[in-house]
């Protein structure tokens, strides 16, 4: 794949939304006609930001990302482990974890961050990049205002001293209103596109404080006004993929799933009885799905691999030849393969 577009959105369980009586049929019946199904994709935690990590890094929960870091504070003491994770806790990470952005950077690779809502309510014609709270301050975007909608906790790059502290920083993790620009060729098209509606688009608040009736329907409405231009772009005709997925599936009561897949680990940082599903204990944040795209997917395609957050990373990294970080280098991860991307000559 030359081009990778991955858009995330929130909290839904993979039988609401590809179920029969789904509130998206834009996602679940239009964009997965088009290319391939995966219904065996899984989140690796409970609550939001513990899964945008793994996405980017391999790593995984500690108590504080878990609980979406709501005091945005260092991770400490930040020591190496032999599989590739940090021991500690906190929330952002010391400048020798790595992610997938610095890989791509150092391998002369492109990406960046599109943030919907971010630049919040800053005046007309700002352009905010970057966001994120200052050290040991609050997090004040955990609940959305009106006119600011974004979510820090969804913006995974911002967790991370390897970026923040780096002068590229606001090069790459920029708004959503600059995807539009920079779809115009496929050499202003990012090689890696990491994509987050707003805290209504995405599905997380229900109703939203714009007026919109917020969750699943919101989320998909979004994506239809929002995809087709992903789609008909000439970095998407070389070569591109779209992935959308899900954080998590539903954290708390009676439709909780905290299920796993991939002998997914739970990492240094959980102690028993702390567990990667949170307030509701299990292995990992349950069953969510995921759609993909593709010139290279024959449309139609269902690939019931079981799938996780580390084995996106995975497919991610060895697109490009890149190492594989945390848990995406764990033994026998299956990253997207031939069941999937499944039109020859790819």
């Amino acid at each position: 794949m030359n081009h990778v577009f991955v858009i995330v959105l929130e909290n839904e369980n993979a039988n609401t939304t590809f179920g029969p009586n789904t509130a998206a049929p834009y996602l679940a019946h239009t964009l997965r006609r088009q290319g391939a199904f995966l219904p065996n994709y899984y989140a690796i935690g409970h609550e939001s930001l513990d899964n945008y990590i793994a996405m980017v890094s391999g790593q995984a929960p500690n108590t504080q990302t878990q609980a979406d870091c709501q005091i945005y504070n260092n991770f400490v003491p930040g020591t190496p482990t032999s599989d590739g994770q940090y021991r500690g806790s906190g929330c952002v990470y010391p400048a020798p974890v790595k992610t997938l952005a610095n890989q791509l950077e150092d391998s002369g690779h492109t990406w960046k961050g599109y943030m919907d809502g971010m630049n919040g309510k800053a005046p007309p014609g700002a352009d905010i990049r970057c966001r994120h709270p200052a050290i040991n301050s609050h997090d004040d975007t955990q609940t959305a205002e009106v006119g600011d909608q974004y979510a820090a906790r969804h913006n995974p790059f911002v967790y991370f001293h390897a970026i923040i502290d780096s002068p590229t920083c606001t090069a790459h993790d920029v708004g959503y209103v600059h995807l539009s620009e920079d779809l115009r060729s496929a050499g202003t098209t990012p090689n890696y596109s990491f994509i987050t509606p707003n805290l209504c688009h995405d599905g997380h608040d229900s109703p939203c404080v714009s007026g919109e009736p917020g969750g699943l329907e919101t989320a998909d409405t979004w994506l239809e006004q929002n995809v087709p231009r992903i789609l008909r772009s000439p970095a998407f005709g070389d070569r591109g993929l779209l992935i959308v997925t899900f954080d998590e599936a539903e954290g708390q009561g009676s439709n909780a799933d905290s299920s796993a897949c991939c002998n997914e680990k739970p990492g240094p940082n959980l102690v028993p009885p702390d567990t990667p599903g949170g307030l509701t204990p299990g292995p990992g944040g349950g069953r969510v799905g995921a759609v993909l795209v593709s010139p290279c997917i024959r449309p139609g395609t269902v690939d019931t691999t079981p799938y996780n957050h580390y084995s996106l990373l995975r497919s991610v990294e060895r697109n490009w030849h890149l190492p594989f970080l945390g848990y995406a280098g764990q033994q026998g991860l299956a990253p997207l393969g031939p069941q999937a991307l499944n039109q020859p000559g790819c």
